[in-house]
């Protein structure tokens, strides 16, 4: 692609991620939604296979409902309160419709089903991007209008993603689909505990950007789309693989990694409200996408690779990308988890 145009969209998708974040006006935060869209279609259709046309129509066909969806609810809204404030969402109908669009933006469970697939038909670097850049704008206005919504229906919307992001992970060979599903369980844990304690919302998605960013550029520096591209992994680098096995395990959340801080207090906080099933029940569904990444974590570091492999073997060349944002990523999403009192310190 030339250098200009990416410059461009990729400008256009920081404008309308700010744009978003900037307004209180909910024509101004469509028009945010809508520009952040329309950038990131060139780069996902950027390669013209027919995957990632298939994908991209996807994309676009669900991110403009949700569009849709949410100009219906906000002129709704602005109909029968006379304003167009987002924290005046009065009316019930008009903000279970704006949560239910964007639960289908995100890809919040039981409006996840083109998640997979979209992801699935892209390259890493634009999944990584869809997965981690494109939450921020829809989490902002979720944030903001979440107090005006039904608490069952943040809680039902929470719990499914969760269940469905471990079940759904569990039978898939493709490592796309597989963080795809990864990401549905993830935006669960956030929505879950969004009415009680914002604030663990904000620090649970911080800390899912940067498990999800290096978990993908270490797909990217090994060029892996597949668990048996994985089983080579070791032999050609076996720090990167060991990195990448730690950065799984830290997406499922087990100590002493980063990715065990926001579930440990969120857990807490569920208890703390007197939610005692509702913590069991998020608890019990970690541990069905911890065992995908444990099937990942075994075919990388214990398996040893067959002679013959049904995948093309990549050449050992030294890479050209740089390994600086893997780095850096890897690092936060292995080991913040002493900063936990600080951070709680901020968040309190």
């Amino acid at each position: 692609m030339n250098p200009y145009v990416l410059a461009i969209l990729l400008s256009s998708l920081g404008l309308g991620t700010t744009l978003t974040f900037a307004s209180s006006h909910w024509l101004l935060a469509w028009m945010g939604l809508e520009i952040n869209t329309l950038a990131i279609i060139p780069l996902m259709a950027q390669h013209h296979h027919p995957r990632a046309v298939e994908a991209t129509t996807k994309y676009f066909l669900t991110q403009a409902t949700a569009a849709a969806m949410i100009m219906f609810a906000s002129t709704t809204n602005a109909w029968i309160t006379g304003e167009w404030d987002m924290n005046n969402m009065s009316n019930p109908i008009a903000s279970a419709m704006i949560i239910t669009a964007l639960a289908l933006k995100i890809g919040l469970a039981p409006m996840h089903f083109w998640m997979p697939e979209v992801l699935q038909g892209l390259d890493l670097l634009t999944g990584l991007i869809l997965s981690t850049w494109q939450k921020l704008a829809p989490f902002a206005l979720i944030i903001q209008t979440a107090q005006a919504v039904d608490p069952m229906l943040l809680t039902a919307l929470g719990i499914t993603s969760t269940l469905v992001g471990g079940w759904g992970g569990l039978n898939q060979t493709q490592l796309r689909k597989i963080l795809a599903y990864s990401s549905i369980a993830h935006m669960g844990w956030m929505i879950i505990i969004l009415q009680y304690a914002p604030q663990l919302t904000l620090l649970a998605l911080g800390t899912y950007i940067f498990m999800t960013s290096a978990a993908f550029l270490t797909l990217k520096t090994s060029s892996a789309t597949k668990i048996n591209t994985l089983t080579m992994i070791w032999s050609k680098n076996p720090t990167l693989a060991t990195t990448t096995a730690l950065v799984l395990l830290s997406l499922g959340g087990l100590p002493p990694l980063t990715g065990f801080m926001p579930k440990w207090l969120i857990l807490q906080e569920l208890a703390k409200q007197n939610l005692p099933i509702t913590a069991t029940i998020m608890a019990l569904a970690a541990l069905l996408s911890l065992y995908f990444y444990l099937r990942l974590c075994y075919a990388m570091t214990l398996t040893i690779s067959p002679n013959t492999t049904n995948s093309i073997t990549p050449w050992r060349t030294q890479t050209t990308q740089s390994s600086l944002p893997l780095t850096l990523s890897t690092t936060i999403a292995l080991g913040l988890l002493p900063m936990t009192p600080a951070i709680l310190m901020l968040t309190t």
